[in-house]
């Protein structure tokens, strides 16, 4: 069909504007009812046998009739009457309608249409009525409004557009607001389309004009002499007007991308002051402060705020109105104002925390610091209204005296130190002054908060620091005289033990007694482990051999119920410890996760090598980055609590009952570990188990280092650790000068010594001890010292006696570490060491092995 014979389809007579009206008449109704009773009388009075061929022509003519009337009302060529359509007021609705109305059928052609939709398209009568997408064909401005108009209409679906119609002969042109929706009750009836035009130009200007109005508003906004901001929950700047962006030297395209907070743009803790403002939920309030803006250049700009908060239904704030007067000019204009400004500056800019309150402790006015530590206390901001909530309930009993002291206009309060509130454990003291008297109705003292968190944690850092070096001092004193005695047990022991034979009935208590100062001797090598004073034989080592060899020990102290699970890594680096207290150190730690995992777990040993690099992102405190060998012991068990955590490796503390365990365990593994230069650190958590990280320094050899010690040293410590070695001659001959403070086992090992063939002479101190070898004219073999002695310790003694004879030999015994005193000594002195307590046999090898030695 082309565009011709469609616009003629269109044009079809249909009714537009002015539809037929049909209306029945009653008299017509009458005369037929009549005609039918006078032909019914006309009939039965000629007789029944004569009327019947007419009765049933009669029948036959009105059966006819009622056969054509229903054909032709099938055929539409009769309808019933609308009573609303033959109404002439209903018939003329759509006419009066404003906007144009039109209906058109699933083909496209317009089947009804109003006068308004008429005058719109610029038809000329209602056989020149056309569709809408016929009325603006050809404009560009409108094609595409309307093809989504017309697709809207196919899917039966309604749809809206409002398109500007430019003026043929250049004018304003004008607006069109257009409508489609389907004609029926659901999609299916919806064959037809409801279309509505309307012109809206009117509105558009209005809409202009106010548009208009507000861009002028706006302008006088941004360029009048105040400022003016709004700040969104989230603390971010959505409007700044030209003025105060001006001040602050900052962009306003800056601004306006989201580029700058509140904090941004407020000096100190001011923002803490605008964000602390609570309210009923849907109450507004204005609040006034005086604060410092911070420039873009970081200088400052006293300000006064009246900031406008509304808070919703819910209590949550909505953006903030906030209009800003600089008090720049009342410092040069107006002297009382310029002092208001000064005080207020330094009210708000102090470090301390300043607020007045009232007799139940209700803030009345604070300060920004004060702001800002109550939001951090709660962040529901309730300190923010009181200050008592600000404490701890354990302490506010403290707090609320002070301030009632202050009410009654007493001076001189004690402060009051007290728990902050919150999830952290916080302290602050607060100082509480009296007001005057007028003014205690509303304000009934003043209180100062400093807080005293870090000052705290430092005391307590200093504290523990001077309690564990005071608990160092006193289990190293009396490890080294604890040592001496023992030392003499066990010499005292071994005479005993040479003087009866295995057969002799108190043999065993012999052996008994020498058990127990051995168990004794091991106490004692803990007590200097914690104290970092025993005597370490360091040894260059890999760990995963010297883990490998633990693993079957380790497997007999777990137990069957924990499963050990050992992962070394690969290529290791070599590490410089002492052997024998390293394994002190993993024996002590898989006790503690055996005993932590009473029904079972698993036990994990790893071990790794930590480069520099990730040693140093660590979240360790204390450990430089450096290269270490990384042993982790990890467990299943019961966890430590965090109020413990911190209190483990102090000496005698344990979680254990009475009679079970000294204590000492982990004490004595953070010794060793500290005195090898190494780290340790635990994460813990209750319920999940426990890992101990230890991290030892990376030994890097330089170059073969020559060890003066005697071979005998490193076999009287595998005599204490009771390996079995084979016996040998231990007899010889030479003077040895014997220097002891301790009489009674100066006698012993001197006896003991005699009775291997030496000549030994006995000295008290240093002083006796160079009078006895100027008597022998430098003439000793051998002198075996102890350290600490009155008048003249041993480094003293040996630097005398070097200057007199450069190659006179020297052992050293102390219950000491060797490195307590090795720093006092010259630098390449030769000496030989044996470390308290050792038997008899330890101290025959040490004097023939250095005596041995060129």
């Amino acid at each position: 069909m082309t565009a011709d014979s469609e616009l003629e389809a269109s044009r079809e007579p249909v009714t537009l504007h002015e539809p037929p009206r049909r209306s029945g008449s009653i008299v017509l109704v009458l005369l037929v009812a009549g005609g039918l009773v006078v032909a019914a009388l006309v009939l039965m009075s000629i007789g029944r046998a004569q009327a019947q061929p007419y009765i049933l022509g009669l029948l036959a003519l009105l059966a006819m009739v009622g056969l054509f009337n229903l054909f032709a009302f099938a055929a539409g060529i009769i309808r019933f009457a609308d009573r609303t359509t033959d109404d002439p007021v209903m018939a003329k609705v759509p006419d009066l309608a404003p906007d144009g109305l039109a209906v058109t059928d699933p083909r496209g052609h317009v089947v009804f249409a109003n006068a308004a939709y008429l005058a719109l398209t610029g038809a000329a009568g209602p056989q020149d009525v056309r569709p809408v997408e016929r009325v603006f064909i050809g404009n560009p401005d409108v094609s595409e409004a309307v093809f989504r108009l017309l697709k809207a209409a196919r899917e039966g679906k309604r749809l809206q557009e409002e398109v500007r119609i430019a003026a043929q002969d250049g004018g304003a042109g004008r607006w069109l607001r257009m409508r489609v929706r389907p004609l029926g009750e659901s999609k299916r009836d919806a064959k037809f389309s409801v279309w509505s035009v309307g012109d809206i130009t009117r509105d558009r200007e209005r809409q202009e004009d106010v548009f208009q109005e507000l861009q002028h508003a706006i302008e006088y906004l941004d360029h009048a002499p105040c400022g003016f901001f709004s700040v969104n929950g989230s603390g971010e700047l959505v409007y700044v007007n030209a003025t105060l962006a001006n001040w602050l030297d900052h962009d306003l395209a800056e601004i306006g991308s989201g580029g700058l907070k509140l904090a941004d743009i407020v000096s100190g803790d001011g923002a803490s002051l605008l964000t602390s403002i609570v309210a009923a939920p849907g109450e507004v309030k204005t609040e006034v402060f005086d604060i410092d803006l911070r420039m873009r250049t970081g200088k400052t700009m006293p300000a006064r705020l009246y900031h406008k908060l509304a808070f919703g239904a819910d209590g949550a704030p909505g953006p903030s109105r906030t209009l800003v007067i600089s008090r720049a000019r009342d410092e040069r204009s107006d002297p009382e104002r310029a002092a208001e400004v000064r005080f207020m500056r330094f009210f708000d800019h102090t470090p301390m925390a300043i607020a007045t309150v009232d007799r139940a402790g209700a803030v009345v006015r604070a300060n920004a610091r004060y702001a800002k530590l109550a939001q951090s206390l709660s962040p529901d901001s309730i300190a923010t209204k009181s200050i008592v909530r600000a404490v701890n309930a354990r302490d506010r009993n403290l707090l609320i005296a002070a301030i009632s002291q202050a009410a009654e206009g007493q001076g001189d309060i004690t402060p009051v130190e007290a728990m902050l509130e919150g999830a952290r454990e916080r302290w602050g003291q607060f100082f509480v002054t009296s007001v005057e008297e007028d003014e205690r109705e509303t304000e009934a003292a003043i209180v100062y908060l400093l807080e005293t968190t870090e000052r705290r944690t430092l005391e307590n850092q200093i504290n523990q620091s001077q309690k564990m070096e005071m608990v160092g001092q006193l289990a190293g004193g009396i490890a080294h005289d604890f040592n001496n005695v023992l030392s003499a047990i066990m010499m005292a022991n071994d005479f005993l033990l040479n003087a009866h034979k295995p057969t002799d009935p108190s043999f065993q208590d012999i052996m008994q007694i020498k058990q127990n100062a051995t168990r004794a001797a091991t106490l004692v090598r803990q007590l200097l482990a914690f104290s970092r004073r025993q005597t370490l034989r360091p040894q260059v080592l890999d760990l995963g051999d010297a883990l490998s060899d633990l693993t079957m020990l380790l497997r007999r102290l777990i137990g069957e119920k924990v499963k050990l699970d050992l992962v070394h890594g690969r290529d290791l680096w070599p590490v410089k410890v002492d052997v024998s207290q390293f394994e002190q150190v993993i024996v002590n730690l898989a006790v503690n996760a055996r005993d932590a995992m009473p029904d079972g777990g698993k036990l994990a040993v790893r071990t790794g090598n930590v480069g520099a690099p990730e040693a140093g992102q660590l979240a360790y405190k204390g450990m430089p980055a450096a290269d270490y060998v990384r042993i982790e012991i990890s467990d299943t068990g019961t966890g430590i609590p965090a109020e413990i955590r911190d209190k483990i490796f102090e000496p005698f503390f344990s979680t254990k009952e009475v009679g079970k365990g000294t204590g000492l365990g982990l004490s004595t593994v953070y010794g060793i570990v500290k005195q090898t230069g190494g780290f340790i650190y635990v994460d813990s958590e209750v319920g999940k188990g426990s890992s101990f990280k230890i991290f030892l320094p990376r030994h890097i050899a330089e170059q073969e280092e020559v060890t003066a010690e005697p071979q005998a040293t490193n076999g009287a410590a595998r005599e204490t650790a009771g390996e079995a070695k084979p016996r040998a001659d231990m007899t010889g001959q030479g003077t040895i000068l014997l220097v002891e403070d301790e009489e009674g086992l100066r006698s012993l090992n001197a006896r003991g010594l005699r009775s291997r063939g030496y000549s030994v002479i006995e000295a008290s101190n240093g002083v006796e001890a160079m009078e006895a070898l100027e008597e022998k004219s430098g003439a000793i073999d051998l002198v075996v010292s102890d350290v600490v002695m009155p008048e003249m310790d041993g480094p003293t003694l040996l630097k005398t006696m070097r200057q007199r004879n450069p190659d006179i030999k020297i052992i050293f015994v102390s219950g000491y570490a060797e490195d307590a005193f090795e720093k006092s000594l010259p630098e390449n002195q030769q000496f030989a060491f044996l470390p308290k307590p050792f038997t008899l046999s330890q101290l025959v090898a040490a004097v023939k092995e250095t005596m041995a030695l060129q």
